[in-house]
């Protein structure tokens, strides 16, 4: 579905990443781990159009998408879950689910999967956006997301500030999603949560991918073990 091959992505005059190749099969998970500061952000970022000085080839479903407008990639079927969450703070939860599903079919077919996935979304449907708790302002952030029912889901770090109990809800519901055949590329740093649900990863430092794999040869790989598991 996905194919990121020879990727040089510059800010300025200054590279960032270099000669990234990676790719995501239809129906699958899988993760680009790394510490901050790696690249992933910036990587994702490319990937949906929001970065435009750069070499190299994206292709989504046969087509090269360097150049794209964000727009005409969210018709194409792209939805990125920000690290920043980005929700629309004044507004209720349903107002920041119905933006979501503009332009898509079947919003409230929709609308109840993502209920069903958070049902603490469907309690606080009236709630302004930006009073949820950190881990329920992430549950919108992916359903909203999910409402344009895309065909890549790319997440970039949805762990980041929540707690043990809530990154497990949040991953219980990504597994789910994976398991009813939904695309997603997953950035993360909670490395054990990431290769635990995915099926392949790739390991990106400084820039560059220094490793891939599939999920379990990563968890059993002695740098993985000692840098990102604490082994």
């Amino acid at each position: 579905m996905l194919a990121v091959t020879g990727l040089n992505v510059f800010h300025g005059n200054l590279q960032v990443v270099w000669d990234l190749s990676f790719r995501v099969e239809k129906e699958e998970i899988v993760t680009l781990i790394g510490p901050n500061g790696a690249g992933k952000t910036t990587t994702v970022e490319t990937i949906v159009g929001l970065n435009r000085n750069v070499s190299g080839s994206i292709v989504f479903e046969g087509e090269d998408i360097i150049g794209c407008p964000p727009n005409d990639l969210f018709k194409k079927g792209l939805a990125l879950v920000p690290e920043k969450r980005e929700i629309f703070s004044k507004m209720p939860v349903s107002e920041n689910l119905f933006l979501g599903g503009i332009g898509s079919d079947g919003t409230q077919k929709t609308l109840a999967h993502v209920y069903q996935l958070f049902p603490i979304l469907r309690e606080r449907e009236d709630q302004m956006a930006g009073t949820l708790s950190g881990g329920e302002q992430q549950m919108l952030a992916i359903a909203r997301a999910l409402m344009s029912r895309p065909r890549l889901l790319i997440l970039d770090e949805p762990s980041t500030g929540l707690s043990p109990l809530l990154v497990g809800q949040v991953f219980k519901a990504l597994e789910q999603l994976g398991r009813e055949g939904m695309t997603i590329l997953l950035l993360e740093q909670n490395v054990r949560n990431a290769l635990a649900m995915c099926h392949r990863g790739y390991v990106l430092e400084n820039g560059r991918i220094i490793k891939e794999g599939k999920a379990k040869e990563l968890m059993r790989d002695p740098h993985i073990q000692k840098a990102y598991l604490g082994f």
